[in-house]
């Protein structure tokens, strides 16, 4: 995994998300795995292209955010696109603003989906607040799945990981 820092600016995403923690991402059941319950409903059911004022059609983002403590508590998983204004809303969608704000950007080699961004968070979860150039602000978290991402069995994503001052 390469490891780079970067400070974004806000981001203005819709989309849908579901309440979880990572002690149920391993779950086959979608019951439990409500991660994998989430971006199947995503995909199927066309919701990306319901989307008005997509900014980047097709580039796709999934957001942990609202974190009860840490990565071992629960979280809010959101999926969806950016967008250049919340205006016309469809049902059924959600709103979420990821803060400008520093982040460690990771980019793994190019593998076969799931696995590959499975192994990508559990070498983040390992890590510590000097391997992230600071103190992880579990504000927002977050992947991008873009056109390098079209071959699922040669899948390479960026994670961002927000982090507060330097340590």
């Amino acid at each position: 995994m390469q490891k780079t820092t970067t400070t974004l600016p806000e981001i203005k995403l819709v989309g849908i998300s579901a309440r979880t923690n990572n002690a149920n991402m391993f779950d086959t059941n979608p019951t439990n795995n409500k991660i994998a319950a989430t971006v199947q409903k995503y995909f199927h059911e066309g919701l990306p292209g319901k989307i008005m004022h997509r900014k980047k059609p097709g580039v796709t983002y999934c957001v942990y955010t609202d974190y009860e403590s840490d990565f071992t508590g629960d979280y809010t998983y959101f999926i969806g696109e950016e967008v250049e204004s919340f205006n016309d809303l469809p049902e059924a969608f959600v709103t979420h603003t990821i803060p400008s704000q520093p982040y460690a950007k990771f980019t793994n080699g190019p593998g076969p989906m799931p696995s590959v961004c499975i192994s990508m968070w559990q070498e983040i979860w390992k890590m510590t607040s000097e391997d992230f150039g600071g103190k992880r602000s579990y504000i927002a978290d977050f992947e991008i799945y873009d056109e390098r991402a079209l071959d699922h069995q040669n899948v390479t994503l960026d994670i961002y990981i927000g982090i507060g001052k330097s340590v």
